[in-house]
């Protein structure tokens, strides 16, 4: 069934659906709003799914995505010529396919490893083409990367070195700050952290290495890192959907992201029972947010149920009403469904297939 044309309130539920005029107002603060710091934006897509969005993004300026997972970039390519992999590539067979994409989109990746550089450079000149990459610097998340300026520098002389290889910056990603209990804490602890990928830069450049790319940055710390005139370019891509999560990390843009579920059961005055568990709308990272709902005192999701205990006594809500809820994160929702529902003044206008769901390799 071709789905574009209906009434939102046509679709079976449960459904994932997008506001295209919140997502395309969204992604022009944000646009606009890195255009302002002087930051070029790389959207990260590993919430998003879709190359529709990507292309979006791209058409009101951003210069190409991050990806987390190869096969994401394999599906993202078709349309897009500037995809970073802020990841390691490092089992052959990946790095084959690495060198391959890498003959139609300019495709880059981060390292942190020696060995690693040698085995893409190896491959990479095999194929006969060059390979961009980017050296990982551990700015305080204890994840991947070096967490030394010096380490930092002796990756790059070896990149620089390496046939198949081209040293063109670092990157880091401070998602450890996204703890802090206030702004101010926050911006000390970024502070921090792009104070290590400036003594990198410049160590680099000072042994004739210049950093064209200093990548970082997401949507928790949109608002800040930008301003700290250390990154050349930033990741933020949750803040398009701006669900739950990715809210109470930042108020550049607004909630587009929404699953509507159906009521199934009314056991109690203050509990209602609806059609999505946690296969479709989970709320293990943030409770979900009922769209024109009564006050919730509990959400909880088994695997096809959504159990939500309410404040109040609520008579009014009955067996077979449909609500919309903002997504509590998108990051844990949007793989779980196959399309994605763009709906306009409450019409189906577009039914995007998730294209990078189960893209694990």
């Amino acid at each position: 069934m071709n789905e574009v044309g209906l009434s939102k309130t046509e679709l079976d539920t449960p459904v994932l659906w997008v506001n295209l005029d919140t997502l395309e107002t969204n992604i022009e603060k944000l646009a606009r709003h890195f255009k302002k710091s002087q930051v070029n934006w790389r959207p990260h897509t590993k919430g998003i799914k879709t190359p529709a969005i990507a292309h979006k993004a791209i058409a009101a300026g951003a210069i190409g995505i991050t990806c987390a997972k190869l096969a994401e970039a394999e599906v993202m390519a078709a349309g897009v010529q500037d995809i970073l992999v802020a990841n390691q590539i490092v089992t052959p067979q990946k790095i084959r396919r690495l060198v391959n994409l890498r003959k139609h989109t300019n495709v880059k990746v981060a390292v942190d490893n020696p060995e690693n550089v040698l085995a893409l450079g190896k491959a990479a000149s095999e194929k006969g083409v060059e390979l961009g990459v980017l050296v990982d610097v551990d700015s305080g998340m204890n994840r991947t990367g070096l967490s030394s300026a010096q380490a930092v520098l002796e990756l790059a002389q070896l990149v620089a070195k390496t046939s198949g290889v081209t040293f063109l910056g670092i990157m880091t990603w401070e998602g450890h700050v996204l703890s802090a209990e206030d702004a101010a804490e926050k911006r000390q602890a970024i502070d921090k952290a792009m104070s290590l990928m400036r003594q990198s830069a410049e160590l680099c450049q000072t042994n004739s290495l210049p950093c064209e790319i200093i990548s970082g940055g997401g949507s928790g710390t949109a608002e800040y890192t930008p301003s700290t005139g250390v990154i050349t370019e930033i990741q933020a891509g949750g803040a398009i959907f701006s669900d739950m999560k990715y809210r109470s990390w930042n108020t550049l843009t607004e909630p587009s992201l929404f699953v509507r579920t159906s009521v199934t059961s009314r056991p109690a005055a203050n509990r209602v029972i609806t059609d999505a568990g946690y296969k479709t709308l989970p709320a293990w990272h943030m409770e979900p947010k009922g769209v024109d709902f009564p006050a919730v005192k509990n959400f909880v999701t088994s695997a096809e149920h959504g159990v939500i205990t309410l404040e109040q006594a609520n008579e009014t809500i009955k067996v077979g009403h449909a609500f919309d809820f903002v997504v509590g994160y998108g990051d844990a929702t949007v793989f779980l469904h196959d399309h994605l529902y763009g709906v306009r003044d409450g019409v189906v206008e577009a039914v995007w297939p998730l294209l990078g769901r189960g893209k694990l390799r």
